[in-house]
């Protein structure tokens, strides 16, 4: 569990915005939150959407313009999957460069990480951490199909392949991300993880969601970084909780009250020195981004503190160990919203007041 970093309560965004210039999008960060920048993800470009972005270099992914898929029954398939279990073993091995490899990101999938590296070297001395994402092995998973439908972590051997390019990924985006001298924390983005448990996914075993994450974990801190997952849904936090991540970012607007009930797990966690990163201000219902303001937030945010101090707590170490994120990306806001949200969480943050 992290010991070196305490966020005291700082903004962090999740990712996306709903812009289509990626300096533009980089810049709006840098003004809401310099202390923890995040690279920004434009969904408005389709390979830059959750599922498309971290999957190129997998063994049969085909793109047809509308949908992606992966192609098991394609002549090369299986000539795909060597080189790629070659190159792994390569790079894991030390006889290939991670940089070069097919765990890179691409400008042509992540042109918002490229474009937010060119304004670190001027703004460092502001900067606290940094925070990058990718998207989770469950969520990729299952929403990711074979040719013939299967969704791809009902297919062992494909899940294996999935699990390990995810794993490099996050691995590279550390790696390159920690040459600025800070603190990385990255975020494994996991929404499809509301589903975990349901009849649609009945037969993925917790130990399976266990291995999974837990890989992409280890490519993380393999380079020095820390560990968050990102679930803007209910869970079963039971699990999220049972896994070592740093940092667990949640949806503390609508699902706080699922959480808490996980009394025993919250103080463990807390007290080994992890991170809660909670998403109090609300991006997926419009009605409730319009209704709501920072006195508002604060009173909802201070009323949820209580019931963490509750738990055996003093306030201030509540908030050492404390994000504010919005409940989930902005992406597919309008941008008066987005740039509310955004304004919203930074001046929450703000209002805290223990820095």
């Amino acid at each position: 569990m992290n010991q070196h970093f305490e966020p005291k309560g700082l903004p962090v965004l999740v990712g996306s915005l709903p812009l289509s210039d990626h300096t533009e999008a980089a810049d709006l960060i840098w003004t809401y939150t310099p202390e923890i920048p995040s690279w920004p993800q434009l969904p408005v470009f389709r390979n830059e959407r959750m599922v498309h972005q971290f999957l190129q270099g997998l063994p049969g992914l085909e793109d047809n313009g509308s949908r992606v898929t992966v192609n098991t029954e394609k002549e090369a398939f299986n000539e795909e999957l060597l080189q790629f279990y070659e190159e792994y073993l390569g790079v894991t091995e030390g006889s290939a460069d991670l940089l070069t490899s097919r765990f890179s990101l691409s400008h042509k999938n992540a042109g918002g990480f490229f474009s937010f590296q060119k304004g670190i070297e001027s703004r460092i001395s502001s900067v606290d951490a940094i925070k990058g994402q990718i998207t989770g092995p469950v969520t990729a998973g299952t929403a990711l199909k074979k040719n013939n439908g299967e969704i791809l972590f009902y297919d062992d051997q494909l899940l294996d392949a999935m699990v390990k390019l995810l794993s490099l990924k996050a691995r590279w985006q550390t790696r390159i991300l920690a040459r600025f001298g800070r603190p990385v924390m990255i975020f494994i983005d996991e929404p499809g993880m509301a589903g975990f448990g349901s009849s649609e996914f009945i037969s993925i075993s917790r130990e399976q969601v266990r291995q999974s994450l837990q890989a992409v974990i280890e490519g993380i801190r393999a380079e020095g970084g820390l560990a968050g997952i990102h679930v803007c849904a209910n869970t079963d936090w039971s699990l999220i909780l049972d896994i070592p991540f740093d940092i667990i970012n949640f949806d503390a607007y609508a699902y706080f009250d699922r959480f808490i009930l996980y009394a025993d797990q919250i103080r463990r966690f807390i007290q080994a020195g992890g991170i809660i990163a909670y998403g109090i201000v609300p991006t997926l219902n419009v009605e409730d981004i319009q209704r709501e303001s920072l006195k508002s937030l604060l009173v909802s945010f201070k009323e949820k503190m209580d019931r963490i101090a509750d738990l055996g707590f003093e306030p201030e170490q509540i908030i050492r160990q404390a994000l504010i994120t919005p409940s989930c990306g902005a992406g597919a806001l309008s941008l008066d919203l987005a740039l509310k949200v955004l304004n919203l969480t930074r001046s929450l943050s703000d209002g805290l007041k223990i820095r």
